[in-house]
Parts: C-alpha cells; sequence; structure tokens
C-alpha cells in the first residue's frame, strides 16, 4: 500500500504566502513519517500559482539524508519538465492530462491533443534521465462543465497512455463528484485490463465522502492513494469553490481498518499533525 501525501496540493490554492522557510520545515517533518512518496511541489507558471513560486527554493532547504520517501514535483509542460528533471533528488514528475478539453485550457494552457503530444516528449525525457512520469486522469469521474463523460472515455485516455508506455496513472476526481460503484467499476476494469500499470487514487472529497470513496476504490484493488493531513487543498483552476483532498488522518484510520496500513511512524505523523497548524492555522 503506498500513500503520496500532498503537501503541494494542499498549499497551491492558499491566497497568502507560505514563507519559503515554512514549507521546508513542514515538509521535512512529513519526510520523517514514513510516506512512500511527498508531492512537494510543482514547476509551473508563478502568475497561474504563485505559492509554488518557491519550489526550487524549497527543495535546496529539504534534508533526504534519513528518509525513504521519494519526491515528486508537478509540472505541466516542457519547461516545467526541464526545470524538475535537472533536480537529482526529485524522483517523480507528475502531469495532469484532462478528459475536459475546458480545464485542459484553464489547467495548462493547451488542448488535450497538445497536452498528449507533450506528454509524450516529457515521457522520452523521464526514461533519458531515469526518472518516472506519473500521469494524473484530471476530471477523471465527471466535470462541472457539462462535456462528455463515461467509463469508456477513461478507458480511450488509459489507453492512449498504455501506448506512452506510461507506468503510473492516477485517477483524479478533480472536483469532489466520484461515486462508489463509479469509483470501483472504473478502477476494476482498468486494473485488470492493464495489469502491468500502477493505479492510483487522487480523491477531493468532503469529509462525509471520504470513507466512501476510499473503500470503493480498496474494493477494486487499488493500493495507491494520495491524501493531505487535515484535508487541505483542492484545484484552483478547476471551479470557484475547492473541494479539499482526502485527509491523510482519516485516510490511514479507513486503511488500518481493512489491514492495507502501510509502514509509517505514527510517532512522526503526530508531530507532522501539530506542525501542520503553523501551516495552515485553523
Amino acid at each position: 500500500m503506498k500513500v503520496i501525501e500532498c503537501p503541494r496540493d494542499a498549499m497551491q490554492g492558499l491566497h497568502d504566502f507560505i514563507p519559503t522557510t515554512t514549507k521546508a520545515a513542514y515538509i521535512n517533518q512529513l519526510l520523517k513519517v514514513g510516506f512512500y512518496t511527498i508531492d512537494f511541489g510543482s514547476f509551473v507558471s508563478p502568475k497561474a500559482i504563485p505559492q509554488m513560486r518557491d519550489t526550487a527554493e524549497v527543495l535546496s532547504q529539504l534534508d533526504l539524508s534519513q528518509t525513504s520517501s521519494k519526491l515528486l514535483a508537478i509540472i505541466a509542460n516542457l519547461r516545467g519538465a526541464e526545470q524538475a528533471l535537472s533536480f537529482e533528488e526529485i524522483s517523480y514528475l507528475g502531469f495532469p492530462l484532462s478528459i475536459s478539453e475546458t480545464f485542459q485550457q484553464r489547467n495548462t494552457n493547451k488542448s488535450v491533443g497538445e497536452a498528449l503530444d507533450q506528454l509524450a516528449e516529457i515521457q522520452n525525457l523521464c526514461l533519458k534521465h531515469n526518472k518516472t512520469l506519473v500521469t494524473y486522469i484530471s476530471m477523471g469521474f465527471g466535470n462541472p462543465y457539462d462535456e462528455p463523460f463515461n467509463e469508456e472515455i477513461v478507458s480511450e485516455f488509459v489507453q492512449k497512455l498504455n501506448d506512452l508506455n506510461i507506468s503510473i496513472i492516477s485517477l483524479s476526481d478533480t472536483i469532489g463528484v466520484a461515486e462508489p460503484e463509479v469509483i470501483k467499476d472504473i478502477f476494476k476494469n482498468s486494473i485488470t485490463a492493464y495489469p502491468t500499470i500502477e493505479f492510483g487514487a487522487h480523491f477531493h472529497s468532503t469529509p462525509q465522502k471520504t470513507r466512501e470513496k476510499v473503500e470503493a476504490a480498496l474494493a477494486a484493488g487499488c493500493k495507491r492513494f494520495d491524501s493531505a493531513i487535515k484535508g487541505f487543498g483542492g484545484c484552483p483552476m478547476a471551479k470557484d469553490d475547492l473541494t479539499g483532498n482526502v485527509a491523510t488522518e482519516k485516510l490511514l484510520v479507513i486503511l488500518e481498518e481493512h489491514s492495507e496500513a502501510p509502514e509509517y511512524s505514527k510517532a512522526e505523523f503526530e508531530k507532522a499533525m501539530v506542525q501542520s497548524i503553523d501551516v495552515f492555522p485553523g
């Protein structure tokens, strides 16, 4: 079972800029917990996501000497990928590919077709530099733009990514609309059809619906989950009202109940929870 902690997603939509030293101190605490991966920052336009404009500076202040956790950075184009690839410390690059044309334009300023072309180039660069590309299928369970969505469309996108030899796909509930039966069907069909691909769940959710979403994915065989302490986050490019992430503390409880808990330091996690008060007051 792999848990990917996402402070980047938790921070990116906040209006008040979090000081670089505060970000780094918080992520350093997360690195002690034992998460499989930390989604720590992004190399994207500072005009679009000003909160992440200091990702390189944050990285320079991280202590990776005594952690098993890997680092993941989000990128949205070739320029961002080249920036991320210049840092040896980063193991994973994450690229958002949307089922929705509207959201792809809002999120990365390109069409879905253009995004797929860039994705192919980025995948080649990642392989050349011995990095792994994680592709997020955004709006993977529906969208707010009245655009077509069904499970067959999801399957078509997965096939396109399989053709590019993408090894990790994270199915993303960008606006928190996924229903348990749809989650179960999409994950079960994807995992069965593409056994060599690792499928993850990046759910945005209200606290009330967290359990039903996580349990639906678990039942379908998902063993990779993104989350953020306290459930902070959401995509500021999707719509005006943000739907937060699955709260890590709730995810771990559910996984423990299902005997699927990953190895992590509960003591260090509690310290990280306390330190999150400084990052996410209230």
